[in-house]
């Protein structure tokens, strides 16, 4: 799994690389500057009022079928508006929120974040067995 951002101000690409460093350096991509290769979470910016940033929606168009999930960043002050841009893009995408960060996050942000990304960055085997595991009795 990448962590794909798109950044404005710094704020996002701060982030992700604190939550790369946190998870031993996973790659990090600047969505402007390159492709994704594979899955991805998205960290992107909320603009104005709680918009999608257009280069946000065009890379998405792109290669939404490898997004995993998205955290975007956003500044308190805009109130129900604060980081809208991860529920319109976790709507349109059907993919979860995981997290909301006031601009470049604070370290519990980071932990939360780089805990999903462990959760998720492998696809579980068809073959592993969760429930009803057969345990045989003694002879």
């Amino acid at each position: 799994m990448q962590l794909v951002f798109d950044s404005l101000t710094g704020n996002v690409r701060r982030l992700a690389g604190r939550v790369a460093r946190q998870l031993g350096g996973l790659e990090v991509l600047d969505l402007r500057q390159g492709e994704p290769r594979g899955k991805f979470l998205l960290l992107t910016y909320t603009f104005h009022r709680g918009a999608v940033p257009d280069s946000t929606r065009a890379f998405l168009a792109r290669h939404h079928p490898d997004l995993l999930g998205v955290v975007a960043s956003g500044s308190y002050h805009w109130g129900d508006h604060f980081a809208r841009a991860a529920d319109l893009i976790a709507t349109q995408y059907h993919v979860p929120v995981v997290a909301k960060v006031n601009k470049s996050g604070t370290d519990a942000d980071v932990t939360q974040i780089a805990r999903w990304v462990l959760a998720h960055q492998h696809a579980p085997s068809p073959f592993t067995l969760t429930e009803n595991v057969w345990t045989p009795g003694p002879n």
